[in-house]
C-alpha cells in the first residue's frame, strides 16, 4: 500500500470533480440569468429554480476547493506506533466474514472512492463514527460500530 500514490489519486479525483462542478455551476448560472427564463407570472419558476441550482453548485465548488486545499497541504507521515491511527493513515479492515476494506483517514472529502493499483480505497474522516472509532487504534485491534442499528465488527489488519 502506497500512501503517496493514494494521496495523489485523491487530489487528481478532486481536481476532476472541481472541473465538473465549475462547469455545472456556470451552466446553472447562465440558465438562471438568461433572458428567456425571466418569470412572466408568479407560476413561472424556471428562473428561480435555476438560481437555487446555481447557488447549490457554487457551494459545491467551494466545498471541493476546500477539500483540495486540505489534501494539497497534507503532509504524510509514517504510521506512529506510539499514537496509533491518525489522519493521513491508510488502513485495511477485515470484517468478521473475512471481507477486507481499504480506507484512507483524511481531513475531508468523506465518501470519496479512488482506485489505486491495490484496489478501491474509500476516504473517511475523523468526524464519521468509523473514523472516530479508528483514531488511536493499532494493527490487530478490533473495532465495533453500529450502522443502521446493526453492530459490525472489524479487525485492523494493516496500517500504513
Amino acid at each position: 500500500m502506497n500512501k503517496p500514490r493514494v494521496l495523489q489519486r485523491i487530489i487528481e479525483t478532486l481536481e476532476i470533480d472541481l472541473d465538473v462542478a465549475i462547469r455545472a455551476a456556470q451552466t446553472a448560472y447562465e440558465t438562471a440569468t438568461h433572458e428567456e427564463n425571466i418569470a412572466e407570472n408568479k407560476y413561472d419558476t424556471l428562473g428561480l429554480e435555476a438560481s437555487y441550482l446555481a447557488a447549490g453548485q457554487a457551494r459545491r465548488v467551494g466545498e471541493i476547493r476546500q477539500s483540495l486545499t486540505q489534501y494539497r497541504n497534507l503532509t504524510l507521515k509514517p504510521f506512529d506506533e506510539q499514537r496509533g491511527i491518525q489522519s493521513g493513515d491508510l488502513i485495511v479492515l477485515e470484517s468478521a466474514s473475512g471481507v477486507a476494506r481499504q480506507l484512507f483517514l483524511g481531513p475531508d472529502a468523506a465518501g470519496l472512492k479512488v482506485s489505486v493499483d491495490e484496489g478501491l480505497i474509500t476516504v473517511i474522516t475523523a468526524r464519521a463514527p468509523l473514523g472516530q472509532t479508528l483514531l488511536g487504534k493499532f494493527d490487530g485491534d478490533e473495532v465495533e460500530i453500529v450502522v443502521n442499528g446493526s453492530r459490525q465488527s472489524f479487525e485492523i489488519v494493516q496500517v500504513v
